[in-house]
């Protein structure tokens, strides 16, 4: 099963069609941040309880719901860029969570401990990032960000080719994308890194709105765009942790 997510909310331009009176504030934005992931946490940890205590099946289907269900979601978002995106992003963080619940207990199945070590990974992952930005040791400029966006780009078009092989009858697949072999591990850690690097642009976006004094519902988008990021960055390390210990266990 393929799973992957990119961040639509990463461009200054984007502020052009935002309108509106009372501006951004960190305090605003991390309440933003909060409400998201929280009803994400929330969100994974209802599907995965009921799906221990009552039916696995429940699981696999909140699992595809999740994935597709956030997907739209995503898409609507992306091309819609609705001036009052609030309610549509708490249901793609419902979406999230249902996705990276049924996700998890999928691999923790698998590999006993493997959810602690990816969240881990994705905290320090997201500090030393955060640390990388805010002492300007990595900085977020137009040649930074197109070829991130550009890296970006071609990921995306990579998974989408592989959802679409999924499909097709013969078991056609990527080559060493999914394989847990010295060159598959190695195309995961380059995923990782590029998801990695996309913090720079999310803080980024985030610091030039508030100092840009940008509308208030900016912090949404912020929030939202945070979101998608380390969510992907969760599911890369839980995908790169499983490979590695796939050689081992």
């Amino acid at each position: 099963m393929v799973y992957s997510s990119s961040n639509p909310v990463l461009s200054n331009r984007f502020w052009n069609n935002i309108s509106g009176y009372e501006t951004m504030s960190y305090e605003g934005t991390m309440q933003k941040i909060g409400i998201l992931f929280g009803i994400m946490a929330f969100s994974a940890l209802m599907l995965v309880t009921i799906g221990i205590t009552v039916d696995m099946n429940i699981l696999i289907v909140g699992t595809g719901v999740g994935f597709f269900g956030g997907f739209i979601t995503y898409l609507i978002l992306l091309f819609k860029r609705p001036e009052n995106p609030a309610t549509l992003m708490i249901v793609y963080a419902v979406f999230e969570g249902l996705l990276i619940g049924g996700f998890s207990l999928i691999f923790e199945s698998m590999y006993s401990g493997i959810v602690f070590q990816a969240a881990l990974g994705t905290v320090c992952i997201t500090g030393t990032m955060y640390g990388l930005y805010a002492t300007r040791i990595i900085k977020a400029t137009p040649m930074f960000k197109k070829i991130i966006f550009t890296l970006v780009g071609g990921i995306m078009l990579l998974y989408l080719v592989s959802i679409v092989l999924f499909f097709l009858p013969g078991n056609f697949d990527v080559p060493f994308l999914h394989s847990s072999g010295p060159i598959g591990i190695l195309i995961t850690l380059a995923i990782l890194a590029v998801a990695s690097f996309l913090l720079i642009i999310n803080f980024d976006f985030i610091e030039k709105g508030i100092q840009n004094r940008s509308p208030k519902v900016g912090e949404w988008w912020g929030a939202f765009g945070l979101l998608v990021t380390v969510v992907w960055i969760y599911i890369e390390m839980l995908r790169l942790l499983a490979k590695i210990r796939s050689n081992f266990d």
